[in-house]
């Protein structure tokens, strides 16, 4: 990634892999707002939910394993700058966060559920940090798409700090949903394609067995092997 420590950046370029040394093409311009996100879905019993966690190669590789997920985007939301490409973002000048895009069948599982993994995969108590990982484009970040979406995202940001899972202070920011921009090519199904690259093995891995560990019960079937 653009921004990390030295030890662990020395460690990744050893693998050739500091991700915003690639290509530097456009988005598609995938855009999806509060007002036409549902428009693209299959059925009335599927939902959207934006959220951002740090890189979203580690969002993607999880909900891409949970069950009655149905599709995960890897994008970028939250900025002033019209179709922004990784690079631009990386510089954290844009305003934008790194996010997935998830499609979820509300029949198999429920947008609460969809937030009690995303509490567990990531440290929301880091401000504009994940790890290694600094920079306002890796912030804590739910942005809801209706309404009911916000409280519930209110009302489980509330059931977290009762539960004191996490020490420090929750800084996770929740917005209305603005412009979505789909990723460039290279960064979709990231990890599934790239599973032996450097960061994949030292960061999305981990998060990775985590769920696994975890959420058992809310594994897809062809990942409990």
């Amino acid at each position: 990634m653009n921004i990390i420590s030295l030890s662990l950046k020395v460690a990744l370029l050893a693998f050739g892999l500091v991700a915003c040394s690639f290509s530097n093409s456009v988005p598609k311009k995938q855009k999806t707002t509060m007002e036409n996100a549902n428009e693209a879905l299959l059925g009335d019993s599927l939902e959207v939910a934006t959220l951002g966690g740090g890189c979203f190669w580690c969002l993607e590789a999880v909900y891409q394993r949970m069950d009655g997920v149905k599709k995960v985007v890897s994008g970028y939301t939250g900025g002033q700058v019209e179709n922004p490409t990784y690079k631009a973002v990386c510089t954290g000048t844009t305003g934008h966060a790194e996010v997935v895009q998830i499609t979820f069948d509300t029949k198999k599982v429920s947008y609460a559920e969809i937030l009690e993994v995303f509490w567990r995969i990531h440290d929301p108590t880091t401000l504009n940090r994940q790890g290694a990982d600094v920079g306002t484009q890796y912030r804590s970040a739910i942005f809801y798409h209706s309404d009911k979406q916000k409280e519930i995202a209110e009302k489980s940001i509330e059931a977290m700090i009762q539960a004191q899972v996490w020490n420090g202070k929750i800084t996770t920011e929740v917005a209305k949903l603005g412009v979505f921009y789909g990723a460039e090519d290279y960064h979709q199904d990231y990890y599934n394609q790239n599973s032996g690259q450097g960061y994949c093995v030292a960061v999305v891995a981990p998060k990775v067995e985590k769920f696994k560990k975890i959420f058992k019960e809310k594994l897809k079937e062809e990942y409990k092997k």
